[in-house]
């Protein structure tokens, strides 16, 4: 009889290890989740030295007859992507580095269109 209740406690001992072996072996936690990080854009050029863009934005806006002076600007800007050279010359706006008093949005769509840049999609200077 011994036996039988020995034989008893070691199958529900071998039950409970099976379950509990199952149960704890199909817990996956939930990974975290995953870290959105914007680096923000930043010019990686000195922004002082978009100050030659003023000639060519003033003769834009002015509408001179005749093409207004690419190379120092335009030279600038190669090389850079599109929000690249919109945070350039964005800052130089606004840090008034041209020397002129400009309508932001405007004078940023000018100067990037000339130099075959375009503004990036949802970009606002701020």
């Amino acid at each position: 009889m011994a036996s039988k209740g020995l034989a008893t406690i070691a199958l529900l001992l071998s039950l409970n290890l099976i379950f509990f072996t199952l149960v704890s072996s199909n817990y996956v936690p939930c990974p975290p989740p995953p870290h959105k990080h914007h680096k923000k854009a930043s010019c990686p050029k000195d922004t002082l030295k978009f100050g030659v863009c003023a000639n060519v934005l003033g003769n834009l806006l002015n509408l001179v007859l005749g093409s207004p002076p690419k190379s120092p600007c335009c030279t600038l800007l190669d090389g850079l992507v599109d929000l690249e050279a919109a945070v350039c010359l964005c800052t130089a706006i606004k840090a008034n580095v041209l020397g002129i008093n400009l309508n932001v949005p405007v004078s940023l769509s000018l100067l990037l269109n000339y130099c075959g840049k375009t503004v990036p999609s949802g970009f606002q200077c701020a």
